[in-house]
């Protein structure tokens, strides 16, 4: 058990429990397998360090190997994961002082990035372009989801019943199991839970094509086993034949919130749509679009000031 902990322990040894203690059960299984990422790394970059020898530059040589291999973010990622053991540790009295106070984060220079989202001209063209048919294909995913910013496991729990084509809502209530074999499962987070507000022709379109489908079963699972590179597939192959950025499923969730927020939504409306647990997620995640806005903005101001005599 974690409470019989020495400090003469493994490292490697104390994460180990510590993990199976205070997150198993308690954290989604794909934010709990991050965590047993964390310890494969941390079996094979300190294997033989002992609680008491976590000294911040031991810790801080734990932090530079495993930024040679990863970017800032990721290394980011496995600080905090890390993080939060070695403070329970230095509570437990296990390690004398806490070895991540000013720790440095490093890592390898980030590769460039394909453009993530499209601008609505070029959202347009595709959408234009999709061949919606009278029953339910993967053309109808595209449109759900660049209309309504969803997870991809968010779009895939929908079922006939969520919807409420009277109030032109669609409710986000569950996801869907698409890594593990299928199934329903629970949201993100529980800001994740949410009603998104749709369009009356989105409204007009899905009534007519779920109309005759069973109300509790997925609209667009039709076998267990779903992959997200079917979707990724079918929508690059359209951003090719159209001569656009080629974006995933989740570029479209992006593209919902861009488009968003140039056209004036707040950060606050465009968070609680796409179901981020706070608006800091949102601001940090569209950061590029808040500067550009911001800058819009600063001429806006000065065009007013100018215009006062």
């Amino acid at each position: 058990m974690l409470s019989e902990s020495k400090s003469t322990d493994l490292l490697k040894d104390y994460y180990h429990d510590w993990v199976i203690v205070y997150k198993e059960g308690a954290i989604r299984d794909v934010t709990l397998s991050k965590y047993h990422m964390c310890e494969k790394w941390l079996e094979n970059l300190a294997p033989d360090l002992r609680l008491c020898d976590v000294t911040r530059k031991a810790y801080q040589n734990i932090i530079n190997e495993y930024a040679k291999e990863h970017e800032r973010q990721t290394v980011m990622d496995f600080h905090h994961q890390l993080k939060g053991a070695i403070l329970d540790a230095v509570d437990e009295g296990l390690i004398p002082h806490d070895p991540t106070r000013k720790v440095i984060i490093k890592g390898k220079t980030p590769v460039d990035k394909k453009q993530k989202y499209l601008n609505q001209f070029q959202l347009q063209t595709l959408l234009q372009s999709l061949k919606l048919e009278e029953t339910i294909n993967w053309d109808w995913f595209i449109l759900l989801v660049a209309k309504t910013g969803m997870r991809f496991s968010e779009a895939l729990a929908i079922t006939p019943k969520d919807f409420d084509f009277a109030h032109q809502t669609v409710s986000i209530n569950k996801t869907w199991n698409y890594k593990d074999g299928g199934g329903f499962a629970a949201t993100k987070n529980r800001s994740s839970v949410r009603k998104i507000q749709i369009d009356w022709q989105l409204v007009m379109q899905f009534a007519a094509l779920v109309k005759d489908l069973p109300v509790d079963k997925p609209i667009f699972v039709t076998k267990n086993k779903v992959y997200n590179s079917t979707v990724n597939d079918i929508l690059e192959r359209y951003c090719k034949k159209l001569d656009i950025p080629i974006i995933s499923v989740h570029g479209l969730r992006h593209t919902h919130a861009s488009i968003l927020l140039f056209a004036g939504v707040s950060i606050a409306s465009v968070a609680r749509r796409l179901g981020h647990a706070s608006m800091t997620t949102t601001q940090k995640t569209y950061l590029h679009i808040i500067q550009e806005l911001e800058n819009q903005d600063i001429d806006l101001v000065m065009r007013s000031l100018s215009n006062l005599t």
